[in-house]
C-alpha cells in the first residue's frame, strides 16, 4: 500500500524528507508517518497556502506536534507515577499498571546512578513542578548549570531506558 500523498506543489515535495527526520529522530518509521500525517493534516486544515517556506512550515509544524505530543505524554506519565506511589492503578488494565510500575521501578534505579543534584534537579522539575530559575535558587546555583543537570539526567535515563527495552 502506498501512503505517498498526492503531488502537489510546494508542502507535498518535502514529505520523504520529513518522514526521514523524524524517523531519525524518534527512531521509530511509524511515529513518523504519524506525526508526517498530523502535519499535513494541520497545514492543509491551516490552509498555509501562501507560506513563502513550505519546508520550513512543515518542520516547524511538526516540531509543534511533537512537543505538544510530548507534553501530554509527560503529564500522563506523571500521574500514572502519582497513581503508583498512591497504591492506585492508573487504569483498570493490570498489563497497564504493570508497565508502568517497572518504568517507574527503572527510572528509579537509573536516577540512582546519578549525582544527587541531578536527581534533585530532576524530581523537583518533572514532579514538583519547579521552575530552572527556582531549581536554581534552592541548590544555589546558576540556571545554566540546573540546565546542564537536565540534560545531563535525561540523556542518562534515555540511554538506560532504551537499553532496558532491547
Amino acid at each position: 500500500m502506498n501512503l505517498q500523498p498526492p503531488r502537489r506543489p510546494g508542502f507535498f515535495e518535502h514529505y520523504e524528507e520529513l518522514i526521514g527526520t523524524w524517523t531519525r529522530r524518534l527512531r521509530n518509521r511509524q511515529q513518523a508517518e504519524d506525526l508526517a500525517h498530523d502535519t499535513f493534516v494541520r497545514v492543509l486544515e491551516s490552509q498555509a497556502a501562501g507560506v513563502e517556506q513550505p519546508r520550513a512550515y512543515l518542520h516547524q509544524t511538526a516540531r509543534n506536534i511533537a512537543v505538544d505530543a510530548y507534553r501530554r505524554e509527560d503529564r500522563r506519565g506523571t500521574l500514572e507515577l502519582q497513581a503508583i506511589d498512591h497504591g492506585a492503578p492508573p487504569t483498570g488494565d493490570p498489563e497497564h499498571f504493570m508497565h508502568a510500575f517497572q518504568l517507574a521501578d527503572s527510572i528509579e534505579r537509573a536516577l540512582g546512578e546519578l549525582p544527587i543534584n541531578c536527581r534533585k534537579a530532576f524530581v523537583w522539575q518533572k514532579i514538583e513542578g519547579l521552575t530552572q530559575a527556582e531549581i536554581a535558587e534552592r541548590l544555589g546555583l546558576s540556571r545554566n548549570m540546573v540546565e546542564k543537570y537536565m540534560i545531563r539526567t535525561l540523556r542518562h535515563l534515555r540511554e538506560r531506558l532504551d537499553g532496558a527495552d532491547q
